[in-house]
């Protein structure tokens, strides 16, 4: 792969449920987590049961600095944070950043809450790493430092979601996940938050002809994902949050029918790595 400065990684990809079989070891069945390298810096998006795999990797080669994004604190994203190794070891600095809950409660009484008797056994108090939780409001632009900054968004999603958009280096990624379209309708404001990144990373978990028996269940479709990713000007559209059920021989269907609609597209695998393409004008 060429060097790029911005680097996209995916360890987990699936929503709702961890779903491991023979039937799901090629796209993978571990539930969001998603890897972007800026340069020295080390972001995270949610912590998924993906992010375990992650961690693994992160003890043999560990960054000065770790920051995790977290889009809403539904189980499927968080399920994965107390076996994220760096968490258990001296040296590691981890920023955790949450927004969605909209003052209800901050990122750090949220962990607190997930991580408590009877539902598990230990509490944040256990972490060896620096911790740092931020509260952010959507709709800010973060400076992250080294040139990193990061767009905000709210999504329309139960209990409510982020989106993020990480820009460095002239190239930009966007995560947005867990958000419900509106049947023939172009959501302008995820147009312009999408606007020519050179990758977008949106919630597939459904196809057209059955979203209708999962109205208010907070997501959307692989083909809304391609109508949005051509009326933003992306470069390339990675579909994300595959459904649990959903077995390889089914995703690998769906990504043939995605390519016929829109080349420069593809569904999210675990262990796949993406940097921004050069664009031809």
């Amino acid at each position: 792969m060429l060097e790029s400065p911005l680097l996209v990684r995916f360890w987990g990809v699936r929503g709702s449920l961890p779903s491991p079989s023979p039937s799901t070891a090629v796209y993978g069945g571990n539930t969001p987590c998603v890897e972007m390298r800026c340069g020295e810096r080390l972001l995270v998006f949610d912590a998924g049961s993906g992010i375990a795999y992650l961690g693994r990797a992160l003890i043999e080669d560990p960054p000065r600095r770790i920051d995790i994004f977290l889009s809403h604190c539904h189980y499927d994203h968080i399920e994965g944070l107390p076996f994220f190794a760096p968490l258990q070891k001296a040296g590691f600095q981890v920023h955790v950043w949450s927004g969605h809950l909209n003052g209800r409660l901050s990122t750090a009484e949220m962990i607190s809450g997930y991580m408590r008797q009877p539902y598990f056994p230990i509490s944040p108090s256990i972490f060896s790493a620096t911790m740092c939780y931020n509260d952010l409001v959507p709709g800010d632009t973060i400076d992250a430092g080294d040139g990193i900054s990061i767009d905000t968004m709210t999504l329309d999603h139960p209990g409510g979601a982020v989106a993020y958009r990480v820009n460095y280096a002239g190239h930009s990624a966007v995560y947005l996940t867990d958000v419900e379209h509106k049947p023939g309708r172009i959501d302008e404001a995820i147009v312009a938050f999408a606007r020519d990144a050179d990758i977008f990373i949106y919630d597939g978990m459904f196809c057209d002809d059955e979203f209708q028996a999962y109205r208010g269940w907070g997501h959307s479709t692989w083909q809304q994902g391609a109508r949005l990713a051509d009326a933003a000007g992306v470069g390339e559209y990675v579909v994300f949050h595959h459904a649990p059920e959903r077995t390889d021989a089914e995703l690998a269907e769906v990504e043939l029918r995605l390519k016929r609609m829109r080349p420069d597209s593809r569904l999210a695998r675990e262990g796949m790595s993406l940097v921004p393409r050069q664009r031809v004008e």
